[in-house]
């Protein structure tokens, strides 16, 4: 498809780049470090003015639910001097990580590790929102809110997530999704009955965060957590269902029929979206602890499971919000006052507007998603190469977020561009089989 070229003066980046990368999450991020030593000309483009991961639920003491290996490179190279254990060394803390004997780094130690790692590179270029892409005999041109323009032959989507809000709180005003609840938090705190609405590991976070903060300052808060799932799903984490973040898996996953792949990640939401095993022991002995105190108040909280919000409003002369609730299993409606209102109802991926000219390029599925192919091209075959990162959960399954996985996504889109192997791409490391006897 052809478009009109705009009498653009500021033009940034006058070469074509052997591809454009928009946003830059851990996934293009990991990218950029794999790309650096190839012969690749690759640029970046990102609207923050600097590397931000999650800043709102970078609560002290809260550690990934992945090993540090899933970082930026490990897994595809490990001599990487981008890789995790190298900016531990450089940061001077290689040894207290080596005595502290766990896996799992803390969040905000990770989103300082990315910052660390996409400070030493060049092709990454912050403040640039992009506003267009239009493509014109193999070159996709994308254009920017400051007006710079940057060309490539291929494009590299890595946009992220966006906050949900549920219908139930639409026009609601004052709730706080969980994606800003750290800078909320005092406020939040500062009321006298809190409600927590989620069923993953982010609404796990801010109740035990609350929970073990009650009584700081003076603060004495009433403190509910809402869920619409049966129970508190821990994260399964055995090694068996581990080798499911598999190529095999992906392999397998891919050629399912679309309708048998939504299916999946239906029921599949436990394996990525369930709560660490070690936090939910640690709420349940602060629960025991607080209901044992001498004071004999007990713990004042209530957790709540197969209830569904169904609706919300606010009463601002009583700084009040009335939920209106229903347990699931039991078909009962009732109602519960609160005067915070803190929503970990997840995130949702947007196709961005600025596909729009180059809409008839890309592939899509019978109900009008991106159809990812198993290399994580959407593009139709009629211009330049178009990727994806993190948005083939509906094509890939599950392991699509999972950090552990973006090194090998990452090694697949390289080998791709380049007609070769730059990094080993992994064909096979599960004992299992996951499908029929060929």
């Amino acid at each position: 498809m052809s478009q009109p070229e705009p009498d653009d003066s500021r033009i940034s980046d006058s070469r074509i780049h052997d591809f454009v990368a928009v946003g830059l999450g851990p996934f293009n991020l990991g990218l950029a470090c794999l790309a650096e030593p190839l012969d690749l000309d690759g640029v970046f483009l990102e609207s923050k003015p600097d590397f931000d991961w999650h800043p709102g639920m970078l609560l002290p003491g809260s550690t990934l639910q992945t090993p540090f290996l899933a970082d930026l490179v490990s897994l595809a190279d490990p001599t990487s001097p981008y890789s995790f254990l190298n900016y531990l060394k450089q940061s001077g803390r290689l040894y207290s990580f080596y005595i502290r004997e766990s896996f799992f780094p803390l969040r905000r130690e990770y989103a300082d590790y990315c910052r660390w790692a996409a400070h030493r590179l060049r092709s990454i270029r912050f403040g640039q929102h992009v506003r267009s892409v239009s493509a014109d005999s193999g070159v996709y041109t994308v254009r920017t809110a400051t007006g710079d323009t940057f060309r490539g032959r291929r494009l590299v989507l890595g946009i992220g997530t966006v906050p949900h809000l549920p219908p139930a709180v639409t026009g609601v005003p004052g709730v706080v999704h969980s994606s800003a609840y750290l800078g909320q938090r005092d406020a939040v705190r500062a009321k006298e009955s809190i409600t927590v609405v989620g069923s993953g590991q982010s609404a796990a976070e801010i109740y035990h965060d609350l929970l073990t903060s009650r009584g700081e300052g003076g603060r004495d808060y009433d403190l509910t957590w809402i869920t619409r799932s049966p129970r508190f799903f821990p994260l399964e984490y055995t090694k068996l269902t581990l080798e499911m973040t598999s190529p095999e898996y992906a392999d397998y996953f891919h050629a399912l029929p679309m309708g048998v792949r939504d299916s999946l990640n239906v029921a599949q939401k436990q394996l990525y979206k369930g709560i660490n095993a070690d936090l939910i022991n640690a709420i349940f002995d602060q629960l025991y602890q607080q209901q044992a105190a001498p004071s004999g108040r007990g713990a004042r909280t209530r957790l709540m499971t197969n209830t569904a919000l169904r609706r919300a409003s606010y009463d601002a002369s009583q700084d009040a919000y009335t939920l209106d609730l229903r347990h699931e299993e039991q078909g009962v409606d009732f109602e519960q006052r609160t005067q915070a209102l803190v929503l970990a109802t997840g995130y949702r991926q947007p196709t961005p507007e600025f596909l729009g000219p180059i809409e008839d390029l890309l592939a899509h599925d019978a109900v009008g998603r991106l159809a990812v192919g198993r290399t994580y091209r959407v593009d139709n075959g009629q211009s330049g190469a178009v990727y994806v990162q993190n948005g083939e959960l509906h094509t890939h399954g599950f392991v699509a977020p999972d950090l552990g996985m973006g090194a090998y996504r990452n090694s697949c889109i390289l080998r791709d561009m380049l007609g070769r192997e730059a990094y080993p791409v992994e064909k096979a490391i599960a004992f299992q089989e996951f499908g029929a006897p060929a």
